[in-house]
């Protein structure tokens, strides 16, 4: 008997159909770009207008940079004008002491501005967080008159008295 191989036939295989679940329509939300809001150079905040309203915090975000470009400058121009005075050595020794006191001064003003220049960075940061003008203590409004005549402040009038009393007692331990 002669041997018969057996041929195997290839079956195609059948896939399964996947079916996808079908994704749900959802209607996106519209995004809305705002306009940047612009004010007049001599716009100044005032009480009837909502409280922190996007033109209050535009005018602070404007006043703060522009005070931090004063500083900045003031800085830069101060270190470099104290640096050129460093090769002015006197003989006597009273010109020597002068020198230096009025060098000592000079640098702790600047030293005070950048500290400034800190809190300038961070109630611009707090602007951006929308909690620019609100008490960090009581989350209560500091008020538009406080801010207009320090925007760096972070607390109420009652907070910050608060706070300087606290520091004051620690101080005396």
């Amino acid at each position: 008997m002669p041997k018969t191989s057996k041929v195997k036939k290839k079956v195609p295989k059948v896939k399964a159909k996947a079916t996808k679940p079908k994704a749900k329509v959802v209607a996106k939300p519209k995004v809305t770009t705002k306009a940047p809001i612009k004010i007049s150079k001599t716009y100044v905040p005032k009480d009837t207008e909502k409280y922190m309203c996007e033109k209050h915090k535009v005018f602070f975000r404007i006043k703060l940079t522009e005070w931090k470009k004063d500083l900045v400058k003031a800085n830069n121009e101060a270190l470099y004008h104290g640096s050129m005075d460093d090769n002015s050595i006197s003989a006597d020794v009273v010109d020597q002491a002068s020198s230096y006191t009025d060098k000592n001064v000079e640098m702790k003003a600047i030293n005070r501005q950048i500290k400034l220049i800190s809190e300038i960075d961070k109630a611009l940061a707090r602007i951006r967080e929308d909690i620019y003008g609100y008490c960090l203590d009581t989350a209560e409004p500091i008020g538009l008159k406080r801010l207009m005549a320090r925007p760096v402040a972070k607390y109420t009038i009652a907070a910050q008295e608060k706070h300087e009393k606290d520091e004051k007692v620690h101080a005396d331990d």
